[in-house]
């Protein structure tokens, strides 16, 4: 297949375009590569997957995946879109760009509105009008809110957001609806829940702890620590993205006749934060200084994945404890150098 990905300097993007390239598929990644956070951390994803130089707007074949091009530019770029679009036929885009993190979204709002809205109606268009039968896309667990139904199940009602990021997400899940049933584009979102792992986005918890605990800096926990989180390790979400890409004939359809569908895609098991805490400290032999503050604006209590329909349909069984998980992410942070 030939599969346009979005965010492949990102976090997730950057390990699936690397596992779907050494899988035999064509691969056309972009990337804005913004300053949200550390461009050292973005360049070295994309280095370990063999693109070493970058030149804005220009294509770049990896050293090491010659099915793997890259391109730096902005989603929001139309006509650059159209004019990548014009000149390859893709089978399938994967949308895993996105402006993230809940409490930026407080301080920025029109990142969100145009990377997560704009952007994602860019490519949505671009499937549309250059026959591309098929968009993947990033959603998020945020969507539940502050739900206390749980686990979460993709039939639960999730109009209630509690952040900006959260409400640009759901908005995603609709406008791809809406394209499945008007133009039978098979849209299948993914509900990520907390995923952590080596090349993390270092705003997140794992990242964000260990390098307060290697700097003898303290962390901050919200809520006195009364949080859990469905940590889910990189290695399961990058399964389950593969067998999805590579399937799409066993996806479900959440309205007979529209070719949509939402899936959960986590660990299905949730951990006290505390816990993560005593886990995280443990690997990285040194004890955590603490500040206990108070829940943040735009923060949810917890987090839990029901990921019944998508193990139905996929066989998806994730198969990282959080210790191995752990393990294995302290193990690279070690030796990174930041």
């Amino acid at each position: 297949m030939y599969i346009f990905i979005t965010g492949t300097a990102g976090f997730i993007g950057s390990f699936l375009a690397e596992t779907l390239a050494k899988r035999g598929h064509e691969i056309y990644g972009i990337d804005s590569i913004n300053d949200y956070y550390d461009v050292n951390l973005k360049k070295a994803r994309l280095e370990k997957s063999g693109i070493h130089t970058l030149s804005y707007k220009q294509e770049i074949i990896s050293d090491t995946l010659p099915g793997y091009r890259f391109r730096q530019m902005d989603l929001c770029d139309k006509k650059e879109l159209d004019t990548i679009f014009q000149n390859h036929h893709f089978d399938c885009v994967i949308n895993l760009a996105a402006q993230a993190g809940v409490r930026y979204s407080l301080q920025n709002p029109e990142a969100y509105i145009q990377s997560n809205v704009v952007g994602f109606l860019h490519l949505l268009e671009c499937c549309r009008q250059y026959q591309c039968p098929r968009f993947i896309y990033a959603s998020s667990s945020s969507v539940y809110g502050n739900s206390t139904q749980v686990p979460f199940n993709e039939a639960e009602r999730v109009d209630q957001p509690v952040s900006l990021y959260a409400a640009t997400k759901k908005s995603n899940e609709l406008m791809a609806y809406t394209y499945s049933h008007l133009y039978a584009i098979q849209t299948i979102g993914l509900r990520f829940f907390t995923v952590y792992g080596p090349y993390g986005r270092p705003d997140m918890a794992p990242m964000l702890f260990a390098n307060a605990i290697r700097n003898n800096k303290s962390i901050r926990i919200f809520n006195a620590g009364n949080l859990s989180r469905d940590f889910t390790y990189i290695d399961d979400i990058i399964e389950g993205i593969v067998k999805i890409a590579e399937h799409p004939e066993q996806a479900s359809q959440d309205t007979p006749d529209v070719p949509a569908v939402v899936y959960n895609i986590g660990r299905g098991s949730p951990v006290q934060l505390m816990d993560f805490i005593h886990i995280l400290e443990k690997n990285l032999g040194k004890e955590a200084r603490k500040e206990y503050v108070s829940m943040q604006p735009g923060d949810v209590y917890q987090t839990w994945a029901d990921t019944t329909k998508l193990n139905q349909d996929y066989g998806y069984t994730p198969a990282t404890s959080l210790e191995d998980g752990i393990q294995k992410f302290t193990e690279w942070f070690k030796t990174f150098k930041f």
